[in-house]
């Protein structure tokens, strides 16, 4: 069951990208109302992340994780129903914020749940639902847009949502050791709030050109003093947001830098890859979606089969590996053109995968497993806060780099018009463009690979639990 709540999560944080321009056209929303109707998402999910893995390790995880099954149903339908921008948006950050609750949970239950000896094989299955879900969204948006509106997007997830919510309240036990009545540190939350809300939208205004210089200057200073000021709360608390003393177990940190780094890499990529098949090589967005696929088939084999492997020997010589084949597989994506055969693209595709699946399950492994268990809840929704923010440094980076290449202007159009009435000359100078992207996300993929290493091997096993297991 939490296998299902993170993959629509998944889902979602993408499946609006091909349905975008119909969504502005149908609300006659301008290019950056257009921009937050997919960065709304990324707030909602991520600014409450912390606030939900605190919350879940003293009210519960399964309790919580319900009420996030129907926030994102009320988020999904809500933004079915809306019939102007700013509802879209709003009702975008709902959603969100469910897909937060989902996401953070999921990994604590699990690995609550599960004996040590098998935490690598679930919590493999559990992140790649998520990574299955997000790849998914631009093939299934497809899907739905060639015979439904716009609005077929969000009501699709309703009846998926109510069966879930329902699932969850009758089928879910909690196991979890809590510390009920521990009190909410709202002061530390409010100035972590302040710092990601205020970093994203600076990163979101630089990269898509709809903010002034000075403007994005001033909020990412607010966040640098925000970050300073939630650092000097959390010491000072007796029952801090986020416990700072994790930070001092190697693996711990280890593991989240290297997620983060390996988030900031590969999170536009799959956006890039659309962009080929429909710009360089005229594919039309179902069928770019549906090119996709050998990846996602890849990572889906790879990532229980690397999980299990990484519970009888250790996480580090699969998160490595991964790390360097997500690397490798982007240096090859740079050396594609219009002339690339599909069949070669494919290896190159299913390497990408491989890489993911190989790299995630045992590095969620690792974080998870290293912390006590009365700190998973905070554990899990700070490893998912760092994710969310390279998922989103990543594509506005990735917008960034690009144009080093290629005049802004000529992203813009591409990005807002799919190709439509762009020059053959254009079309090159922006597969061009392409090639510097994948080179600089891997040199970032690269550098993931040194936290991972230097975290160490497992410093902890976990006795395996006599109590039975609740149903995931």
């Amino acid at each position: 069951m939490t296998t299902v709540g993170v993959l629509m999560a998944g889902l979602d944080s993408r499946i609006v990208i091909v349905g975008l321009p119909q969504v502005a056209a149908s609300l006659h929303a301008d290019a950056e109302q257009a921009i937050w109707i997919t960065q709304a998402y990324v707030l909602g999910s991520t600014v409450a992340l912390l606030l939900v893995g605190r919350i879940s390790d003293i009210v519960g995880r399964v309790k919580l994780y319900t009420s996030g099954f129907g926030v994102f149903t009320l988020g999904s339908l809500l933004t079915s129903l809306a019939v102007n921008p700013a509802q879209v948006i709003a009702f975008r950050a709902i959603q969100g914020l469910g897909s937060a609750i989902l996401f953070t949970n999921s990994a604590a239950m699990i690995v609550d749940a599960t004996p040590a000896d098998e935490l690598g094989l679930s919590l493999g299955i559990n992140q790649v639902a998520f990574r299955m879900g997000s790849m998914a969204g631009l093939t299934v948006s497809g899907i739905i847009l060639s015979v439904l509106d716009w609005r077929a997007l969000f009501y699709v997830n309703v009846p998926i949502g109510v069966f879930g919510t329902a699932w969850a309240h009758f089928r879910l036990r909690e196991v979890a050791k809590l510390e009920r009545g521990a009190p909410i540190d709202w002061g530390g939350f409010a100035a972590f709030t302040i710092f990601i809300f205020f970093l994203l939208i600076a990163l979101t205004l630089a990269a898509y050109g709809v903010g002034e210089v000075t403007t994005v200057a001033v909020l990412l200073v607010v966040s640098i003093l925000a970050l300073v000021a939630f650092v000097v709360v959390e010491r000072r608390q007796e029952h801090p947001l986020l416990d700072l003393k994790l930070l001092r177990i190697r693996e711990f940190t280890g593991g989240v830098v290297a997620q983060l780094l390996n988030a900031v890499a590969f999170g536009a990529v799959l956006l890039l890859l659309s962009l080929y098949f429909q710009l360089v090589l005229r594919k039309s967005p179902l069928e770019a979606g549906l090119l996709i696929i050998p990846m996602d088939i890849a990572t889906l084999a790879a990532g229980p089969l690397s999980g299990l492997l990484s519970d009888k020997y250790g996480h580090l010589p699969f998160t490595t590996a991964g790390l360097a084949t997500i690397s490798l597989s982007l240096v090859l994506f740079a050396t594609t053109d219009a002339s690339t055969p599909y069949s070669v693209f494919v290896a190159y595709l299913i390497l990408f995968g491989a890489g993911l699946g190989f790299f995630a399950s045992p590095n969620i492994s690792s974080i998870m497993g290293s912390v006590p268990p009365e700190r998973r809840g905070i554990a899990s929704g700070f490893r998912a806060t760092f994710f969310n923010v390279g998922y989103t440094i990543s594509l506005n980076l990735a917008i960034l780099i690009t144009t080093f290449t290629i005049p802004y202007a000529l992203v813009t159009q591409v990005i807002g018009s799919g190709g439509i009435g762009i020059s053959e000359a254009d079309r090159i100078l922006f597969a061009q463009g392409l090639k510097t992207t994948y080179l600089s996300l891997a040199g970032l993929n690269t550098l993931a690979i040194l936290p991972s290493m230097l975290r160490g091997r497992r410093a902890n096993a976990r006795e395996p639990k006599a109590s039975p297991t609740p149903e995931t």
